[in-house]
């Protein structure tokens, strides 16, 4: 039987999960993967059990759980967006989180951030490591091994008085002062005011901010998205959008998503106008958007090509990593 529970523990807490449930670098084979139905796990919540729907799941060693189920755990409010697989999550503390299946980066508030390893989706749930679920709904988190259990604990916000300000919140909490502002908006000690309630859970995403990416570069990879593969199926478009992003990470090619495009003849739409009158559909949209969060079906492949339609010795002599849809996806 798996539960969720509430008690009162120390920060350090969070930190003895952290060097339990190890971290484990993002791989494909990873992402592909939906962990194994642990039933024995036992989560609490602040002491007091309460049975959930839906079973804990273990990959590479971390605890997972469905992201709804959190957060009605915690009194948070979720959505589940079918179309583009997001759950945006409306905390009681007043932070906004999006969450999307295979996405390593999360919404976090005003911020994109990146998660060590993606939520993955299983028979219509979202499943997070617990770790982060912790962090992002203001909780701490302490793991037993030997009972199989999890011990989460809601964390207080922290009334600012006169007594008690930033120096003595910080020492608390065991944050550094300047993570506490940014953590709640603020960008001196002099706009902490008496009354005031601090968040005092860092999430460890905030040390890992995604790279950004301009409205411009959105929109061009989606219009090449369209044109190319309007008529591909979500993960085919995927894969084209990933083309173009790893032809930039990749030393051979131009270092921009505008420069990729426009450079030689691998996109004639670029040259004949086609792109320019582009309209993206929701579908070419969405992986875009996916592909510029760090969700890549198509790991190293810079070529995509018809096999039907593109012959000859350059196109044969290739190393094809998938075929999806009418496309085949080579380095």
């Amino acid at each position: 039987m798996l539960t969720i529970a509430k008690s009162h523990k120390t920060v350090a807490s969070l930190l003895v999960l952290a060097l339990l449930l190890a971290v484990f670098p993002l791989s494909a084979a990873a992402q592909s993967q939906k962990g194994n139905i642990d039933k024995e796990i036992v989560v609490t919540l602040d002491g007091e059990p309460v049975k959930l729907s839906d079973p804990a799941r273990k990959l590479d060693e971390r605890v997972y759980l469905p992201v709804s189920l959190i957060a009605k755990a915690f009194g948070a409010k979720s959505n589940w967006d079918q179309k583009t697989e997001e759950a945006t999550i409306h905390t009681s503390n007043g932070d906004k989180i999006v969450l999307g299946n295979g996405v390593p980066v999360v919404y976090f508030n005003e911020g994109r951030y990146m998660l060590d390893t993606p939520p993955f989706l299983v028979n219509g749930k979202l499943y997070i490591p617990l770790r982060h679920a912790a962090e992002l709904m203001h909780a701490e988190v302490e793991w037993n091994s030997e009972e199989q259990t999890v011990e989460l604990q809601t964390v207080q916000t922290a009334t600012v008085t006169a007594e008690y300000g930033l120096n003595e919140i910080s020492k608390e909490a065991g944050a550094k002062k300047a993570a506490l502002l940014s953590r709640n908006g603020l960008e001196d000690a002099k706009d902490i005011k008496e009354g005031m309630k601090l968040k005092v859970v860092i999430p460890s995403i905030l040390n890992h901010p995604a790279k950004p990416f301009t409205d411009e570069d959105y929109m061009l990879l989606a219009k090449i998205t369209q044109v190319e593969s309007g008529y591909e199926s979500y993960e085919g478009q995927l894969g084209v959008a990933n083309v173009i992003l790893n032809r930039v990470k990749n030393s051979k090619f131009p270092n921009s998503i505008r420069d990729v495009i426009y450079a030689g003849k691998q996109f004639p739409p670029a040259h004949n106008g086609l792109l320019d009158k582009s309209e993206p559909n929701a579908s070419s949209l969405r992986a875009a958007k996916d592909a510029l969060n760090g969700k890549n079906n198509v790991e190293d492949a810079v070529y995509f090509f018809n096999p039907k339609v593109s012959k000859g010795d350059f196109w044969s002599k290739l190393d094809v990593i998938v075929t999806i849809g009418h496309h085949s996806f080579a380095k």
